[in-house]
């Protein structure tokens, strides 16, 4: 048998703890300035849907719309 992935719904909770995590990985990423600056970037890249943890829920959606045939299979 084959590994799917497949799309199901997230919880609001998990929502808000998914789209922190996103916002501080993303920041971490950026290099040669203090952590505070590059979360504040962050924060304003994403207000203008730009940045990394928009670019990561965008991928997160595309790969949900890619499997959304396996979405039968969810119990």
């Amino acid at each position: 048998g084959g590994v799917y992935q497949v799309p199901t719904e997230v919880t609001p909770k998990r929502q808000t703890s998914l789209s922190i995590r996103w916002v501080i990985n993303a920041a971490r990423d950026r290099k040669g300035m203090p952590m505070a600056q590059k979360l504040a970037l962050e924060l304003l890249d994403a207000s203008t849907e730009q940045g990394g943890a928009v670019k990561k829920k965008q991928d997160v959606l595309k790969m949900a719309q890619a499997n959304k045939a396996f979405a039968h299979l969810a119990k």
